[in-house]
């Protein structure tokens, strides 16, 4: 074979070695697979056996060093070995001047391909396929090419696997994520792909039906929508796939005798429709072993039926879209538990007519992240109102558990006593440690002083949190930075201090979480600069269009944490 290499693939975007065992397995050939410290992290059981190693003897060891040999049995230096030289630089490369050394000491003439592959986000290693040649073949002629074509399509295959993954595990909606799938695998593999979920109750939905054109997915929505129910008893393919029978060929022969379901109807329908000529089913499969749906891949366009390894490549496709959907569906009813936890803990805006308020709770893009923040609003003995906007350490469950403590330990402390809002969280913080389990929180505790129209007093004290922003009716702002101190739970006797100041007329202040200005982009001087320019162009709007508005504009867009927002306004009673 000639030395000469080429470029046949790029990186797969994420892939885990465990993966595709079934594809890997079912290579009739050798497979390794690298990290990006050429330690070997998995291998086929064809490299075991032509290797003459078990897997776990080569697990973790160096690739160079255990198996590269060049002519002779001679240990070359990195900068010498072709595959290595592949593998720094990225590139799939293929040759056949190689050794490798099996565990008896003798060495094995191979003919090798080395892809790049992708371990996780930020980790790329090497997929490297290998057969055994004749060392007296010259490595020329169409034998060596079938032999190359054929390592190049089995490292494709490898990388569809990591591909998919990738797309499967960067979103958490079911549907976008399986819509990544179908356009990864049509038209590697297939120009139609169907796929079929089974909701907890059992009722079946064609959620998909997409067909590749030239260089375009179409969808064929009169394809997709409720299905017939499966029935135990039919001996139809997709019924059968659907009650948890593994991956299975199927044609439109399947389905020329009689329906024994209305499934059978369907799919039949499906079939003539799309003039597939062959197909694949597969079942998506949860982690617990339920069935939770079916890819069907489907040739009409594209000559050929499906061989052995395609339909173990498609059976692993769908057991990565499995769980997918397993994890997108868990995500979904978590996120639906912790919102509405949420939103029970946090209380409704007491009623006035002397001034503008608003509130907002917008929870984090992940259920994970929820839990931490919250407002209050509440009177207190002497008539003033209490103004509450805090962040609880943590993002979870238990976050919002704490949350709901440290609400109501203060609202106690607040109307046990006529006191200023220092006195207040000071008796907070103390008694933090001994009655809560909550660790740390940020927190604006403030009083609005005053009654009837007119200016108002606002006094606060701030326990580490990001400084309330006025607004003036003419459109100039202020951050409140006053007032400021160490945040709650630190275990400190350093005094808290109060701040006022007055609201007048037609003024607007924004107490608001950190998950509003905050980004991993950006710095929190650019977030509060955002927040400065964009109240000040809604001064005039009304308190809730002001609160939908500010966070649409404001909040970053790769933001991970729920925000909470308080818009009081002072109205003109002009």
């Amino acid at each position: 074979m000639s030395s000469d290499h080429h470029d046949l693939a790029h990186p797969a975007p994420l892939a885990d070695p465990d993966l595709p065992r079934k594809v890997l397995d079912g290579i009739g050939i050798g497979v390794y697979l690298t990290n990006d410290r050429e330690q070997i992290i998995a291998a086929n059981p064809q490299a075991v056996q032509m290797l003459g190693r078990p897997e776990s003897e080569m697990v973790g060891r160096n690739a160079h060093d255990l198996l590269h040999r060049g002519a002779g049995g001679v240990l070359l230096p990195r900068s010498q070995c072709r595959l290595m030289k592949a593998f720094l630089q990225g590139h799939t490369t293929y040759g056949g001047d190689k050794w490798f050394l099996r565990g008896d000491g003798s060495l094995l003439p191979v003919v090798w391909l080395t892809s790049p592959y992708r371990i996780d986000a930020d980790t790329t290693g090497a997929a490297v396929l290998f057969h055994s040649r004749d060392p007296r073949d010259d490595t020329a002629g169409q034998d060596s090419l079938d032999r190359v074509t054929r390592l190049t399509d089995l490292a494709d295959s490898l990388s569809l696997i990591a591909e998919a993954t990738s797309a499967l595990t960067s979103t958490l909606q079911v549907r976008e994520a399986l819509w990544r799938l179908v356009r990864l695998v049509t038209p590697r593999l297939a120009d139609w792909a169907v796929v079929d979920l089974v909701d907890e109750a059992g009722d079946v939905e064609r959620v998909l039906a997409v067909h590749h054109e030239g260089d375009r997915h179409v969808r064929a929505e009169e394809l997709q929508g409720p299905m017939p129910p499966v029935l135990e008893a039919s001996t139809m393919p997709l019924s059968r796939v659907l009650r948890g029978a593994p991956a299975t060929r199927l044609g439109p022969e399947d389905y020329r005798r009689p329906p024994d379901a209305g499934m059978a109807v369907v799919q039949r329908e499906l079939l003539d429709r799309t003039r597939m000529h062959s197909a694949v089913a597969a079942p998506l499969r949860g982690p617990r072993g339920s069935v939770l749906g079916a890819l069907t891949l489907g040739r009409a366009d594209q000559p050929g039926d499906f061989d052995a390894t395609e339909l173990a490549l498609v059976d692993d496709l769908a057991r990565q879209a499995g769980l997918a959907v397993d994890n997108a569906r868990l995500y979904e009813r978590q996120q639906r538990v912790t919102e509405t936890m949420q939103r029970y803990l946090l209380p409704p805006l007491p009623r006035t007519t002397s001034l503008e308020m608003a509130v907002r709770y917008r929870p984090a893009p992940h259920a994970s992240h929820v839990g931490g923040d919250w407002y209050d609003v509440f009177g207190l003995q002497d008539g003033t109102s209490a103004l509450v906007v805090g962040d609880m350490v943590g993002h979870d469950l238990q976050a919002a558990a704490h949350m709901a403590q440290l609400r109501n330990m203060l609202r106690a402390l607040a109307w046990d006593r006529d006191e200023q809002p220092s006195g207040i969280v000071e008796r907070l913080d103390r008694a933090l440690g001994h009655i809560s389990e909550a660790s740390t929180a940020t927190m604006v505790f403030a009083r609005l002083e005053g009654r009837g129209p007119g200016p108002r007093l606002l006094r606060w004290t701030n326990a580490g949190h990001p400084p309330p922003l006025l607004v003036f009716g003419d459109g100039r702002t202020r951050f409140l930075e006053e007032g400021h101190g160490l945040l709650l739970g630190t275990d400190t006797d350093l005094p808290r201090t109060d701040a006022v100041t007055e609201l007048p007329v037609a003024s607007t202040v924004v107490l608001y979480t950190d998950g509003l200005v905050e980004s991993p982009r950006h710095g929190l001087d650019e977030g509060m600069a955002r927040l400065r320019r964009h109240a000040a162009a809604l001064a005039r709007h009304g308190v809730d269009d002001f609160c939908d508005r500010l966070i649409e504009r404001v909040r970053p867009d790769d933001n991970d944490d729920d925000v909470a927002v308080i818009v009081l306004r002072i109205p003109d009673p002009g």
